[in-house]
């Protein structure tokens, strides 16, 4: 399968999208910049006795990113989120060396689950209400960089291209939906693939002009012109969350069987050979993520006697339970680690509301490069 390279803007690169958004500001954003003090505590999860690390208050509601938007600064020493502790939801950048969290919007309408970080970890961007917006994170400077047109309405999902140079969405009308590229910078957005049926969820394909989608319950790929769409052949049954490796080679996947008594699983399909196989059998996880080299991996457990966060190790496929997550929906844990692969974060209203929550594994799996 041959992917078509986006030809390349000349004079337009992320240092140009940087320079960018020093010249917009958002009104009413006096508030960004304020600075929270830490709200960390640590206790020991009842059933492992390993150490858990609460990191903001469960007072308030705190949200990760969907699962497949980065989060953690490349180094690691910074991660956004988002949290309504202000009275409405917006975007925070939490220190990890100390725990603060500085304001960094000040939306009207804020997605709590769409920030995305930029490949350098210098800006990122969110959708307030219709409007797609591009932020700094030093200085919290912000620009509208897209806006869903009059008579669509925003799907589900949103991603950036490695370079930094596309936005991929999702906008729906009536029975249809379409896939949409938007050029952070210079250019007219594009339709890439329009259908009578629900889009969600659009990944870009990394180290190739290719975008990852869901249609209703299957996963498709297309190129960036929209040319080569076309269903992955996948194994029978549904289709949960569902990641690139870091090479765009393979797509990781949870499989759900259509067998009522079998195990859910994790499962590998390479795009380019049709190629599906079983990489481990799971205690019936509902949500999982991938560590750097997809040696290893975090799942949420939906089991309600067993309400757990677990590891997987790939070459044994043997499990090792990390905590309990005890959330009222498993399905939001949405387990992931960090860039490399030394900490574990999910998400769990176990303590109130929606708080995220933190464990080191730097003595169970091997550190990764960031």
């Amino acid at each position: 399968m041959v992917f078509m390279q986006v030809p390349a803007r000349r004079g337009w690169t992320r240092r140009a999208i940087l320079s960018s958004l020093t010249v917009f500001s958002l009104p009413g954003a006096d508030e960004r910049g304020r600075v929270f003090p830490s709200e960390r505590s640590r206790f020991q999860d009842p059933t492992t006795e390993f150490e858990v690390l609460r990191l903001t208050s469960p007072a308030h509601s705190s949200l990760l990113p969907t699962y497949y938007s980065p989060v953690f600064s490349r180094n690691g020493d910074f991660l956004i989120y988002s949290s309504d502790r202000t009275g409405s939801w917006q975007v925070w950048r939490m220190s990890w060396k100390n725990g603060e969290s500085r304001l960094l919007t000040g939306a009207r309408e804020l997605d709590p689950a769409s920030p995305v970080l930029l490949g350098d970890a210098r800006a990122f961007c969110c959708f307030d209400g219709p409007i797609l917006e591009a932020t700094l994170i030093s200085g919290s400077r912000s620009r509208e960089a897209y806006r869903v047109p009059e008579g669509w309405k925003r799907g589900g999902g949103l991603s950036v291209s490695g370079d930094g140079l596309h936005a991929l969405l999702v906008e729906a009308r009536d029975a249809s939906s379409r896939l949409r590229l938007v050029p952070l910078l210079k250019g007219e957005p594009s339709t890439v693939v329009e259908a009578q049926a629900s889009l969600s969820d659009p990944l870009p394909r990394p180290k190739r002009a290719g975008i990852l989608y869901r249609q209703e319950d299957s996963l498709w790929l297309v190129n960036y012109d929209g040319q080569q769409n076309r269903r992955l052949r996948t194994a029978p049954g549904r289709i949960g969350p569902a990641v690139w490796s870091a090479d765009g080679v393979n797509v990781l996947y949870l499989h759900y069987p259509e067998e009522p008594k079998a195990l859910n699983a994790i499962r590998e399909h390479t795009p380019d050979t049709n190629d599906d196989r079983l990489v481990a059998p799971t205690s019936q996880f509902v949500h999982f993520g991938r560590n750097a080299d997809s040696s290893v991996f975090v799942g949420a457990s939906g089991s309600k006697a067993s309400p757990y966060v677990l590891i997987l190790l790939r070459v044994t496929r043997r499990e090792l339970t990390l905590c309990e997550h005890r959330a009222s929906d498993p399905m939001r844990v949405s387990p992931i680690f960090s860039p490399d692969s030394q900490k574990v974060l999910f998400q769990s209203d176990r303590d109130g509301k929606p708080a995220i929550y933190a464990m080191a594994v730097d003595r169970l799996v091997e550190k990764t490069e960031s």
